[in-house]
């Protein structure tokens, strides 16, 4: 079966750390491009970071910019988002995706079922 799961999302309080995680089954990361999502209640879904096939480019939204950190280990066929200084506003389920080609473009292939991050006093 063709999949991508997210794990890592949980409750932290403003300030904290997660990692999150996106693993594939029946297919190899390595082949696409991974884009990581998220929405929140009553919003519309965002782009959030993305890292290329290949040379391993990355892009992020300016709003988790010098906070989140996009990574693959092809080793373990998965795409990591670090997120530090996390803030309330950061509040979403995540979703991570995949697109074969070397950039993060729609239609997406593959998309995980999300994981939902909470940032909260």
């Amino acid at each position: 079966q063709l999949q991508l799961v997210e794990s890592g999302g949980g409750l932290v309080q403003p300030g904290g750390s997660l990692r999150l995680s996106c693993a594939a089954s029946g297919f190899t990361l390595e082949h696409y491009a991974i884009g990581w999502f998220r929405q929140a209640p009553g919003k519309e879904r965002e782009g959030v970071s993305c890292i290329s096939r290949g040379d391993g480019r990355t892009y992020y939204a300016d709003s988790v910019k010098g906070r989140f950190t996009i990574a693959r280990d092809n080793a373990k066929n998965t795409v990591y988002l670090q997120m530090n200084s996390l803030k309330p506003e950061d509040t979403a389920v995540y979703y991570c995706a995949a697109v074969q080609g070397n950039w993060c473009s729609i239609p997406y292939d593959y998309w995980g079922q999300g994981t939902q991050v909470t940032v909260s006093s």
